[in-house]
């Protein structure tokens, strides 16, 4: 049996990306991913780049070092990945006061110029004047995010990494043993990136971790001939503290199945083939394998959407599910999961797209021997007294 330097699981963005930064690093690599088409939170993401978003010293850094990063990362990965500037509207609803939301975005690195109604509609022609009070927009940026996914994957194999489509369902702490539905792979250390089934799998193999997860539900519509000018999201967004609420009793995250609330953000990108992505519902069920109500859920999203966006609601789309993972305090978890271990964590981005990319190549560096005065600061140690 051949023992991998790092087994990393999940091929999404995180994963894809670490994976591509370790190869080039001198490990030897496999990816491990349960779907041939991942069916995860990379897939249906609005592909949003908030480099304006820091704030903090070290989220500023961050997001500095990500927009250099992206400069040139098509020519590095030899793909497209449709980089681009967009608008960014925040939509302030009606019953909102204007100056209130934008006070509250005075702390980001670069704060969001506030619009009236009339200023707002003639950036986004689609809005409905008479459910907004105003609006905030900043420069933002924007890639596909599949693409970009599938393009480290293959600078990934081109660097001679290796990669299996198995689910796994075991991993063993003991002798580093990685279990799937049909083989069982050593390893000298294991990078778990698989989002929100992240805590599933860790416990299943008998690790606790404070991670957490909603489940997500969005439109996914094919190319349309109507053009959305900006990329729209809620001034007030309503996911923050859904996720701050339902991480106050983590004993119940313990338990099989508990709904600890939903929200509704409305949202709406086009990507560049003129396709749209329209949400979103999140709502926290502790179980990933939850069942979805589809058909209810979408009534309820587009009837939200044509509130804001009236041609959007009829729009022809599929609704789609996935899981997205976060943590306590809105940063990610890399690290060991535990004390002296070999098991590693690289989850929980809450501005992944932005943030990703710089941390994986920080990750990738501090593994091979390097110091890094940020890493440290995002292990899973820090929740543990």
């Amino acid at each position: 049996m051949k023992t991998y330097d790092i087994i990393v699981i999940g091929a999404g963005i995180t994963g894809a990306a670490l994976s591509y930064e370790l190869i080039t690093r001198g490990f030897s690599v496999l990816l491990l991913e349960q779907h041939t088409i991942p069916q995860n939170a990379t897939r249906y993401s609005y592909g949003g780049l908030a480099f304006w978003s820091g704030t903090t010293p070290v989220t500023r850094e961050l997001c500095q070092q990500s927009k250099e990063l992206y400069k040139t990362l098509s020519q590095e990965l030899n793909t497209d990945i449709q980089l681009r500037e967009v608008d960014l509207l925040l939509t302030i609803p009606q019953d909102n006061n204007p100056q209130e939301i934008a006070a509250s975005y005075q702390g980001f690195a670069i704060p969001p110029q506030l619009l009236s109604v009339d200023e707002a509609c003639e950036l986004e022609p689609l809005l409905n004047r008479e459910a907004i009070s105003g609006a905030l927009t900043v420069k933002h940026g924007h890639i596909h995010p599949e693409k970009t996914a599938q393009a480290y994957i293959k600078a990934f194999l081109l660097a001679g990494g290796k990669m299996q489509i198995s689910q796994v369902l075991e991993l063993q702490q003991k002798d580093l043993l990685v279990k799937t539905k049909t083989d069982t792979f050593n390893c000298k250390n294991i990078i778990v990136c698989a989002g929100g089934f992240s805590r599933q799998l860790l416990q299943t193999s008998g690790i606790s971790i404070q991670l957490y997860f909603t489940h997500a539900e969005i439109i996914k519509t094919p190319p349309v001939d109507l053009q959305l000018h900006t990329l729209i999201m809620p001034g007030n967004l309503q996911r923050p503290q859904l996720e701050t609420e339902s991480t106050k009793h983590d004993r119940l995250w313990n338990e099989s199945e508990n709904l600890l609330g939903w929200i509704l953000d409305v949202g709406a990108v086009q990507f560049q083939d003129g396709s749209l992505r329209l949400g979103q519902i999140s709502y926290v069920n502790t179980n990933p394998q939850a069942d979805v109500n589809h058909l209810k859920n979408e009534a309820t999203l587009r009837d939200n959407i044509g509130n804001l966006l009236p041609q959007l609601k009829n729009i022809s789309g599929i609704p789609n599910h996935c899981l997205v993972s976060f943590s306590k305090d809105n940063l990610p978890l890399i690290g060991t999961v535990s004390q002296n271990s070999n098991i590693y964590i690289f989850s929980g981005f809450s501005n992944p797209l932005v943030l990703i990319p710089p941390l994986a190549r920080r990750f990738a560096n501090y593994l091979a021997g390097n110091e890094d005065n940020i890493i440290p600061i995002f292990s899973p140690q820090r929740f543990i007294s």
